[in-house]
């Protein structure tokens, strides 16, 4: 994974595609300083993992830039996580999560509130980065409350 960030970098260089050149060196440097922080060499499962959480904090930030009437900024966040996507696994529908929720609250036998913790830790083992936290939050309250 490391491998195809870095040529797909150089191609985005020789492209003179600095939205694309941005988002990836951005990437890179997140897997870079949390491996120099653990002292371990991430597998591909965490780089996935970082390149989801580097496109959810860009979906998070498109709501404040539309209110502050920023739309150069929105349009160039929504190419950046277009770029990012390329490198996640296809994402689970609402109807494909709650379906895995569904089964996990039938497994663990979780009937309140009180269960969402270890529904969404097992969700969220289960589906990794195909799903988006905050549907699978969304979804398991639906089914707990």
């Amino acid at each position: 994974m490391k491998k195809r960030l870095l040529d797909d970098l150089k191609e985005a260089m020789k492209e003179k595609n600095e939205i694309k050149k941005n988002a990836i060196q951005m990437v890179r440097a997140g897997i870079l300083q949390i491996e120099k922080d653990k002292g371990i060499e991430l597998s591909n499962e965490q780089i996935v993992e970082t390149i989801a959480k580097e496109v959810k904090k860009r979906k998070d930030s498109i709501p404040d830039y539309e209110r502050g009437g920023r739309e150069d900024l929105v349009k160039q966040i929504k190419e950046e996580i277009s770029y990012l996507e390329v490198y996640l696994p296809k994402q689970l529908s609402r109807e494909e999560i709650a379906t895995i929720v569904k089964q996990i609250i039938e497994e663990i036998g979780a009937s309140s509130m009180k269960d969402m913790g270890i529904v969404m830790k097992t969700a969220k083992e289960k589906m990794g980065a195909s799903a988006d936290g905050k549907t699978i939050n969304e979804i398991v309250k639906e089914y707990l409350s």
